[in-house]
């Protein structure tokens, strides 16, 4: 028996109703992913390399302060992140805010290997998960791994760097005089860098390149694993909240530097001490924390906090649209005219 005109007529208004709700609730709440296997890798690599050192030369003088808030015995240079700011810039200008930089622009190998490990262990593990958590934190974790191997060579040279005219009690090593008046009113060049690096190999060979290598993947490796996930948490939390014309890429701006935040706060703890063990030319991470706990509190777990989340913003707004850019100008050729953001 067939319905009244109008009874029919109700059904289908209704049913076209739920569908447009289902579709905009799908619509803000889906922020779509690039996978490795949409982007093509050529284009990829190539803009990669401009991203991260974009990225590092923006940050690098917030990273530079952290560590000497870290290393620091209580607040006997500086009271802050601002005063530490304010005295570096009065003292030595803006050649001050990048002491050490010229050695750390290696990282951006550890970056490239960093994003390419990160999307292959996704891909991998999308064939036992379709979880995007598990995806996120097993990835995350795993970059860290292969970034840091990399990293820790390069970042122990750069923060003994860092420290020169800081205090003769902040580092074991230092450059000479004579190398640091030349640096100073010429050009800056690598002879800071091959002085520290020869002085590391001479008093703990190979092995010292590596100081802190455990504290760095303690430190690191969770910051990795808990960003990734919170990141896409926050993401989608903020797609549901905000109008569905929002673009997605605004909404991933936020949610960076809101998953930095909180994954900085739990890993600042380990963070102060791979600074000191790396510094100081500790052996124990285990010994280094409880003397700090001892001599500073519980606060020691705060020290350089400010800084790094003030550096841990702009670089994940930064990486975020950077990274989130880099994947759609990346996207295959195929997929454009698909993909909707």
């Amino acid at each position: 028996m067939q319905r009244p005109l109008h009874i029919r007529h109700y059904g289908s208004c209704r049913a076209e109703a739920l569908g447009a709700l289902t579709g905009t609730m799908q619509q803000k709440g889906a922020i779509q992913i690039i996978e490795w296997e949409d982007l093509d890798k050529r284009k990829f690599y190539s803009l990669g390399v401009f991203m991260t050192l974009t990225t590092r030369a923006t940050v690098y003088p917030a990273s530079l302060i952290r560590t000497l808030l870290q290393v620091q015995k209580g607040k006997a240079l500086y009271s802050g992140t601002f005063d530490a700011f304010c005295k570096i810039l009065r003292a030595e200008g803006i050649r001050g805010l990048y002491r050490g930089f010229m050695i750390n622009m290696f990282t951006l190998v550890a970056g490239q290997g960093y994003i390419t490990t990160y999307e292959l262990v996704r891909k991998y593990v999308s064939f036992h998960s379709p979880s995007n958590t598990v995806k996120s934190v097993v990835a995350g974790g795993a970059a860290s791994l292969v970034a840091q191997t990399i990293t820790v060579p390069i970042d122990v040279v750069s923060q003994h760097l860092m420290m020169q005219g800081q205090g003769e009690h902040l580092t074991r090593f230092k450059v000479k005089h004579k190398m640091m008046l030349a640096t100073t009113k010429r050009r800056p060049t690598f002879g800071q860098t091959r002085d520290i690096t020869v002085q590391i190999f001479a008093a703990d060979g190979f092995r010292g390149f590596y100081r802190g290598y455990v504290a760095s993947l303690l430190t690191y490796i969770p910051n990795s694993a808990l960003w990734w996930p919170f990141y896409h948490f926050y993401a989608e939390q903020l797609s549901l909240l905000a109008p569905s014309q929002c673009p997605h890429l605004v909404l991933q701006a936020v949610a960076g530097p809101m998953a930095a935040a909180t994954a900085s706060t739990i890993t600042n703890a380990m963070d102060v001490v791979r600074t000191r063990v790396q510094v100081e030319g500790r052996s124990s991470v285990t010994e280094t924390f409880r003397q700090l706990l001892a001599e500073e509190g519980v606060w020691m777990m705060t020290k350089g906090l400010s800084a790094r989340i003030i550096s841990s913003l702009p670089t994940s707004v930064l990486i975020v649209v950077g990274y989130e850019t880099l994947k759609r100008l990346s996207l295959r050729a195929d997929l454009v005219e698909s993909r909707h953001w």
